[in-house]
């Protein structure tokens, strides 16, 4: 099995040591997923930058939670599912709808959950909904903007669960209170 490199601000290459420094002073540390990425900058610097990108959209922070939450648990991400679990609870998503989103379940409230069921509608399908599919999503009191949208959030947790998928991202410290494992009947980690 390849071993891939856990970065420092140390052995990085030097077009991802600017960015590994920033998540340093932003979080304290800096997360095992950028640290991994930074082996490839183009790929740390393409991961960063939509992430940016789906912060600036319309989507309110919890419904960003949402569909992060949602992709990983769909593309089995152990280490998506446990940080962004941790994530979720600092934006005040509530244990219930966190516990819901880790398992796969409904979430409690229609507009939230037409979120949620849209998302893994264009996962599952890679893009191809239906009109009446988007429809259904713009009568829960979406907009044309979000439907685009989903694609910047869809597309960036996508780079990160493969990140970890290939280089078998350990958990970083802080989040092992998050610890999650993919449904064995979802996970395809082991084939």
């Amino acid at each position: 099995m390849s071993k891939f490199t856990l970065h420092t601000l140390e052995t990085a290459p030097e077009g991802s040591k600017e960015i590994l420094a920033g998540a340093l002073k932003q979080n304290g540390f800096i997360p095992n997923l950028y640290a991994m990425m930074a082996e490839s900058p183009e790929v740390l610097k393409a991961y960063t930058q939509m992430a940016a990108l789906f912060d600036n959209t319309s989507l309110s922070p919890i419904e960003k939670n949402i569909v992060w939450l949602t992709v990983s648990y769909n593309n089995s991400c152990h280490y998506c599912m446990s940080i962004h679990s941790m994530v979720a609870k600092m934006f005040k998503l509530s244990d219930e709808m966190i516990e819901a989103l880790r398992t796969n379940q409904p979430l409690n409230d229609e507009k939230l959950e037409a979120l949620r069921q849209f998302t893994a509608l264009l996962i599952e399908k890679r893009g191809w909904a239906s009109d009446a599919e988007i429809d259904a999503f713009l009568a829960a009191g979406y907009t044309q903007k979000n439907v685009l949208e989903l694609v910047i959030g869809i597309g960036q947790k996508t780079i990160s669960n493969y990140v970890n998928h290939l280089v078998h991202t350990p958990l970083d410290k802080q989040i092992e209170g998050f610890k999650w494992e993919a449904p064995e009947k979802d996970c395809c980690c082991n084939k």
